[in-house]
């Protein structure tokens, strides 16, 4: 799944116009309309900086070419991989690498499909979680993953028998997938009766239903340390669902910030040296014990 992102209000309204008309007269066309637009990163996602110093290469994924950046070798070092958000690019990470770098480890970094310098128009959470594992499979196991958004529930699917890390930093992942395409249905001004559909396009471009990416049911099988980040003003995923991550982790920590949103939270130097002190093994944040926010909607 994705994040859906209109960057100019007037191309938001007409396209609420539009989607509202088609839903009328064609539910089902306005259904994928919706899913394709919900599947499509933004141009935002394309604006990539210069490498930063970064060994620049490729890897085939599903049919697309993905970038990859990587300083240091991952070889020799332990290494951590960066997993980036929705309409986002592997460097955005940049301001963590020379911090990770000093600690010893090498960094690996890349572009999701449709996403930076990777080919490809469309993306979603399946392509995530397969190209975390198809990176993994070159540089091998992580001393340390990280992941911001939607990347963070991508490494936390990614992680099975076949590629894990060691230690895991996820900065505000969200936690309800099916809220997720709710939550872009809404932005769109479409009824909630057109999720089905909307989720059932989506199986039918990647083979994989919404059922199977079930987070809630995967948290308690992982089992290395863990820090959660996430702001009370995050108005993209609300700061319970990084809550219920802690909560359902076991053994990990919640470190929460107030005022930086859900994008600022990961340039913010208070935030990256916090995740430094945690990749060197100290106590940051807080353990979850319960709160009535966490069911999700979940038994």
């Amino acid at each position: 799944m994705s994040s859906f992102s209109v960057p100019a209000p007037l191309q938001l309204g007409a396209l609420r116009a539009g989607l509202m008309l088609s839903a009328w007269l064609a539910p089902r066309h306005a259904a994928g309309w919706a899913a394709r637009l919900f599947a499509t990163p933004s141009p935002r996602a394309r604006r990539v900086p210069e490498g930063g110093g970064a060994q620049q290469g490729r890897l085939e994924v599903l049919g697309e070419t993905v970038a990859t950046y990587v300083w240091g070798d991952p070889g020799t070092q332990p290494y951590v991989l960066l997993a980036h958000g929705w309409s986002s690019h592997g460097l955005c990470f940049r301001p963590w690498v020379d911090g990770l770098r000093a600690q010893g480890y090498a960094v690996v970094a890349f572009d999701q499909p449709g996403h930076g310098r990777s080919t490809g128009a469309h993306c979603s959470l399946p392509e995530f979680v397969a190209t975390i594992r198809a990176v993994g499979a070159v540089y091998g196991p992580a001393a340390l993953a990280i992941g911001h958004s939607l990347g963070g529930a991508a490494l936390t699917l990614a992680q099975d028998e076949t590629w894990q890390a060691q230690r895991l930093i996820l900065v505000a992942p969200p936690a309800d997938l099916s809220e997720v395409v709710g939550r872009h249905l809404r932005r769109l001004w479409l009824r909630e009766s057109l999720r089905p559909a909307c989720t059932d396009w989506l199986l039918r471009r990647t083979g994989v239903g919404i059922e199977t990416l079930d987070i809630h049911r995967r948290l308690p099988a992982l089992g290395q340390p863990a820090l959660i980040v996430h702001d009370l003003d995050d108005r993209q995923v609300p700061w319970s669902e990084g809550e219920y991550y802690a909560h359902r982790l076991p053994g990990a920590r919640l470190l929460s910030t107030q005022g930086l949103g859900h994008r600022r939270l990961l340039d913010d130097p208070d935030t990256i040296a916090a995740a430094l002190a945690f990749a060197r093994g100290e106590a940051v944040g807080s353990r979850v014990i319960g709160s009535p926010e966490l069911s999700l909607g979940f038994v």
